[in-house]
Order: C-alpha cells, then sequence, then structure tokens
C-alpha cells in the first residue's frame, strides 16, 4: 500500500496528495520512470496529450497491474484536452485517444490544458508563414460543457482545469453543472499562489503544483534564470531537516495542502522525491518560504501572447 496521504474532491473521490509528473519525459525513458514510480509507492500519475508519451505511460501501467503490483482503482491518472481540441466536436474524440493510448478504460481526472484555443484539424502547434501560433475562439465555457458530458459517458470520473486565473474558473463556476474539482497551476515559492489557492478552497477546487522544483530542464530556460533549487535562502533549512533542497521544496507544498507532482526519469531521484512525509516543517519555516514569492513565472505562455483567453495577461490572479 501507498503511504501518500490523499486528498478529498467535491464530488466524492480522492486524489493522492504526490505523484508523478511526466512532461519533459522523452519516450524511451518514460515507461521505466513510472514503472520505478509504481515500484517506489505513487499511486498518481500525471499525463497530457500534449507530452507526447501516453502511450509509455500506458505500457507501464498495464505491465505493473499484468505483474499484480497494482489493481487500475489503485492508480490515480490525470491527462489534459490540448488547446486543438477545444472545439465542442472534439472533446470526445481527444478524450477517446488518451484513453486508447494509456489503454485505460476511463481516467480519474481531465483537464482542459490551457484556457487558450489553437486553430483545430491539423497540428498540435498550428503556425503561420511567420511562424506565429493560429489561435481558435472557441468559449472554453463551451468546451467545458463538452467535458461534462465525459464525465456522464463515464470516460472520466472527474474534470478540472489548468492554467486558468480567477476570473475565468468563476466563469466556468457560474455555467457549470459539474463543478471543477481541480485548478492544476505553476506553482513554487518563486510563484505560491497564495491568493488563488485560497479562492480555490473556498470554492471547493483542489489544487495540483506544476513545477513544484521551478521546472529547470524547461526547453526555453536561459543560462541566467533564477535557479530555484540552488537558491542559498534554502541552504539552511536543508542542514537543519536534514533533507535536499528538492525535498524541503516539495514538503513546502504537501504541507499546505498543495497536490504535487514532480517530474523525474531518474530512479535515485523518483525515490528521494517520494521521501517526504517523515519530517514537518516548522510553520515559521513555512511563512519563510512563502516570503520567496516574486511573481515568478517559469511558464508564461508566450506562444499565446495576444489571445483574448490568455490567463496570465492582467494582474489578476
Amino acid at each position: 500500500m501507498s503511504s501518500v496521504p490523499s486528498v478529498s474532491l467535491s464530488n466524492g473521490f480522492s486524489i493522492p496528495i504526490f505523484g508523478l509528473g511526466t512532461w519533459k519525459s522523452k519516450p524511451g525513458e518514460v515507461t521505466q520512470a513510472v514503472k520505478d514510480a509504481i515500484d517506489i509507492g505513487y499511486r498518481h500519475i500525471d499525463c497530457a496529450h500534449v507530452y507526447g508519451n501516453e502511450k509509455e505511460v500506458g505500457a507501464a501501467i498495464k505491465d505493473k497491474i499484468d505483474e499484480g503490483v497494482i489493481n487500475r482503482d489503485d492508480l490515480f491518472v490525470t491527462s489534459k484536452l490540448w488547446n486543438t481540441f477545444h472545439r465542442v466536436d472534439l472533446v470526445e474524440k481527444a478524450m477517446k485517444e488518451t484513453l486508447n493510448n494509456l489503454g485505460l478504460d476511463y481516467i480519474d481526472l481531465y483537464l482542459i490544458h490551457w484556457p487558450l484555443g489553437y486553430k483545430e484539424d491539423g497540428e498540435l502547434f498550428p503556425t503561420d508563414e511567420q511562424g506565429k501560433i493560429q489561435f481558435s475562439n472557441v468559449d472554453y465555457v463551451d468546451t467545458w460543457k463538452a467535458m461534462e458530458k465525459l464525465v456522464e459517458k463515464e470516460y472520466t470520473r472527474s474534470i478540472g482545469l489548468s492554467n486558468f486565473n480567477k476570473r475565468q474558473i468563476e466563469r466556468v463556476l457560474d455555467s457549470s453543472t459539474i463543478k471543477p474539482v481541480n485548478l492544476q497551476i505553476e506553482c513554487h515559492p518563486y510563484l505560491n499562489q497564495k491568493k488563488l489557492i485560497e479562492f480555490c478552497k473556498s470554492n471547493g477546487i483542489t489544487v495540483t503544483a506544476y513545477s513544484p522544483l521551478g521546472s529547470p530542464d524547461r526547453p526555453w530556460a536561459k543560462p541566467d534564470d533564477p535557479q530555484l533549487l540552488e537558491d542559498e535562502k534554502l541552504n539552511f533549512l536543508s542542514e537543519k531537516y536534514k533533507k535536499t533542497t528538492a525535498q524541503i521544496l516539495l514538503k513546502y507544498q504537501v504541507q499546505r495542502g498543495v497536490i504535487t507532482i514532480p517530474k523525474s526519469v531518474n530512479k535515485g531521484r523518483i525515490a528521494e522525491n517520494f521521501n517526504i512525509f517523515d519530517f514537518e516543517l516548522d510553520p515559521k519555516d513555512l511563512e519563510y518560504i512563502n516570503g520567496f514569492d516574486c511573481g515568478g513565472r517559469f511558464c508564461p505562455m508566450t506562444a499565446g501572447v495576444g489571445h483574448p483567453h490568455h490567463p496570465f495577461e492582467n494582474d489578476e490572479y
């Protein structure tokens, strides 16, 4: 049995507070990473169509079920609807493709990956002659209504949002029959998302943190970008708790009640990341880490700048 605590969702299901992220995990590496994670005790795997590795994730899940290590119901699997499938008639098709890729009859949580849509019926990153992303004008509220049908058809147990701001979440809440149970957002000490987390909590929405370690391997990183894992202000906490900087950063999220999904394909790091349930951060240290916040966003979605539904182009959280 996994030792990871779970968080209750508003629809009666629950989600492990800690899981394995698969963004940037290359085909050829991710199958073994997921198998290692399951062996270590992970029971929550976070995926997305656009990551291009759902088939490999599915192969790992099948192997571990076939070996008798887990049953399907032991595992919580999340995936996401990509931007080119926002049009209402494409949502179910995209869901079925994800299920086929993963080799599953249902997934536990399906998220709208971003509130902004891209041009449909082509590449995942459709561009014009100048290389600029081509947008779709589909309203994510209409996309949400199609997402609700996926729950009714039992393709997914729960639905939610990713990278939506407060105003956008409110629009979905105001028009929904099935409420979103989860919001997945970039979250780490440089961008602690305190206001957005409090807003979600007040509306019965759990929050998942992606890039909890600052995503140092993001493709667009520049050599002079701040490195969260190398922040000297964390050194004394590592010494105090006899834990690595990464473990301190992950515990910071879990102790705040934030679901956390660090990515790794290295078995040693996958195990190290998991080893955070044998200590507690002092409340004063939590507040100290909160003080790092500077609105430092590592994933600004620059390709979507100019889209009317871009979530980060105003001051609203």
